[in-house]
């Protein structure tokens, strides 16, 4: 007689799925607000989306990652600071136009799940859309065996937000003389991982658990420091100033992403002294030998976010940031050319 199999016989324990939703669902509770009109479970979420006080309504939408940081959290087994990662990467990229966040979505894949790992990522995700002010409104967890490695899994999300027409901040705007304002990163953020792991990991033959000096806690530690949400600070500002243009600085670093908004015939100067780098990058940048173009091009070197706005506004900007409890300085400023120079 031939032997009867089950899905679970296949690697996927349904079960076990039901209990990650189960421990993940007090976490999502915590993001909900009275727009969202369903709980977990349904085959859609709705979010309804008040409207009333703009002119023109556009939505604003991203999706990200976390990328090869996740491999970090794997050597750590610490997986409840990962998913602000993700929710970081999505939100800062809507913020950037200027758009309030409004909800989220996530998606984990894993190998096997096991509930109480989801149920952490799921923890870290929660808190970043309540730092962000968005709602966690649905997502999903696949497992896929043989697919990852035992203990391993990606994950994903989808940001949405909303700006008027007449608000949203594209960067057509900018003009020569507008300064470049600078807002502190937390750390490497979730992007240049790849270089970190063949760095410490590779060359140095260093442990996520080797404490060192220069950083004042243990490599994985500062490693596996979740990005900034910069929500509270893009609020603060357009709630008073203005702003010409907003720069979420990650893959590709300064040279890759403050040219994506500057208008053609201008270039940024960059003024490199004016803010405070994080220990984190001067140790990659001793250990792995790389030169400071490569460090630009690869880091966000301390700045997470750069504001572009007019000079007179500069100051102001600066200070409301500060009062929001923000590190930001002026770091630079729009000039005729094209590309960033660093000075």
């Amino acid at each position: 007689m031939d032997t009867k199999l089950t899905y679970k016989d296949a690697g996927v324990d349904t079960k076990e799925g039901e209990r990650a939703v189960d421990l993940m669902k007090p976490h999502v509770k915590k993001t909900f607000n009275e727009n969202v009109l369903t709980g977990l479970g349904g085959f859609g979420s709705l979010f309804k989306l008040d409207t009333s006080s703009m002119t023109e309504p556009v939505l604003v939408s991203g999706t990200d990652g976390v990328g090869t940081k996740l491999k970090i959290a794997f050597l750590m087994d610490k997986h409840d600071t990962v998913g602000i990662d993700c929710v970081a990467m999505c939100v800062n990229d809507v913020l950037c136009q200027g758009a309030k966040p409004l909800f989220f979505l996530d998606y984990i894949a894993t190998g096997k799940v096991q509930a109480e790992k989801i149920a952490e990522i799921v923890k870290g995700i929660a808190d970043g859309c309540s730092q962000s002010g968005s709602a966690l409104v649905g997502g999903e967890t696949a497992e896929m065996p043989d697919f990852y490695q035992d203990g391993e899994y990606d994950m994903a999300g989808f940001s949405v937000g909303v700006v008027d027409r007449n608000k949203m901040i594209t960067g057509a705007n900018i003009t020569k003389g507008n300064k470049v304002i600078g807002i502190a990163s937390s750390g490497i953020h979730s992007n240049g991982y790849s270089l970190v792991r063949k760095v410490f990991f590779d060359k140095m033959q260093m442990k996520v658990t080797d404490y060192v000096e220069e950083l004042g806690m243990t490599l994985g530690e500062a490693l596996l420091t979740p990005t900034k949400i910069y929500a509270n600070a893009c609020n603060a500002v357009l709630s008073k100033h203005q702003a010409n243009g907003i720069i979420h600085i990650t893959g590709g670093g300064f040279f890759e992403n403050i040219p994506r908004i500057i208008p053609k015939g201008l270039g940024v100067k960059i003024n490199v002294g004016t803010w405070e780098v994080p220990a984190i990058f001067s140790y990659i940048k001793q250990c792995g030998n790389i030169e400071q173009m490569d460090m630009f091009s690869t880091y966000n070197m301390g700045v997470g976010m750069m504001m572009i706005v007019p000079e007179s506004d500069a100051e102001a900007v600066i200070e409301t940031l500060r009062n929001a409890g923000e590190t930001a300085d002026l770091i630079g400023e729009i000039i005729e050319g094209e590309g960033v120079t660093l000075c």
